[in-house]
């Protein structure tokens, strides 16, 4: 007879519902422990870039700012391992992490947003974290079940570049992930690149949320009139070309990288800019698509 032990939910297509034939009593019990934090959270999605240097974190740190805003109770959660930006960005650089009833508490933004990175535990900004696949699913996984979350309506987790072993451990750890936000900027070799996170998505089974195109045009500082230093439109053609959705175009916008630099959240400090106008427009498609699913 199967192990039918779960007190979690009533969801009988949950996996935690039955222990598998290869695992250990332990091992059961530990999935089953993951599987409860992650059902207090609504939704759940990861963002993407097929390459570094295209605004990634700061797109998902902003999409996450954004959802706060809204009032929805949101989680950010920082995967990259080796480069862990998201606590800089969001000016919480240096901020301990409490232990509470053997959980790790996250650290908060406001009342309505919560941050966890593996920056946070880090004795100095120039500590390099050098670990092989197995230690990186292991805090990874230790990120989903041991850490105070609590009731969310949102969690947003920020992969770093490329398919490897973050984004693939947390496809395998959330087993009903709403899906992946892909982020370029309008120059072919990024496009070529996120050509190929698409593909990463749908060889795993992960519904492509919508595109973001970053860096789309510059806005002057001084007159805000925006100039297409790149070719703008690559991301929305190349959506187009894979059908999938398009979420938006994010302007250039140099408050942007002088917010990072400070680690001050661009879009609370700079609400009525066009570049931070463009990220919450982003966000509305993308949560009808979450909600919709």
């Amino acid at each position: 007879m199967s192990d039918k032990s779960c007190k979690n939910c009533n969801d009988g297509s949950c996996s935690a519902q039955e222990k598998q034939a290869n695992e250990t009593q332990e091992e059961f019990e530990d999935r089953q422990k993951l599987q409860e934090k992650l059902c207090r959270i609504k939704h759940k999605f990861i963002v993407l870039s097929g390459k570094g240097g295209v605004g990634k974190t700061t797109v998902a740190a902003n999409l996450g700012l954004a959802l706060a805003a809204e009032g929805k109770k949101t989680g950010i959660l920082d995967v990259d391992i080796h480069g862990p930006s998201i606590p800089h960005i969001l000016g919480l650089s240096g901020q301990p992490v409490e232990v509470m009833d053997n959980q790790l508490v996250p650290v908060p933004i406001g009342k309505n947003l919560k941050v966890m990175s593996i920056g946070f535990m880090l004795k100095g900004s120039d500590d390099a974290v050098i670990w092989r696949g197995p230690l990186k699913m292991g805090v990874i996984r230790q990120f989903l079940r041991d850490v105070m979350w609590e009731d969310l309506d949102y969690l947003v987790v920020d992969c770093p570049p490329g398919t490897g072993d973050e984004p693939l451990s947390v496809i395998q750890l959330i087993e009903k992930l709403d899906g992946a936000v892909v982020v370029t900027t309008p120059q072919q070799l990024s496009i070529d690149d996120v050509r190929r996170s698409i593909q990463f998505c749908r060889t795993t089974n992960v519904p492509v949320l919508g595109v973001v195109e970053n860096m789309s045009g510059f806005v002057c500082p001084h007159c805000g009139k925006t100039t297409d230093i790149f070719k703008t439109g690559g991301g929305q053609q190349m959506a187009k070309e894979m059908d999938v959705p398009f979420l938006g175009k994010i302007p250039l916008d140099p408050a942007v990288a002088e917010a990072s630099d400070s680690g001050t959240p661009y879009i609370k400090a700079f609400a009525e800019s066009e570049t931070a106008k463009a990220f919450s427009a982003a966000l509305q498609p993308l949560k009808s698509e979450i909600e919709e699913k």
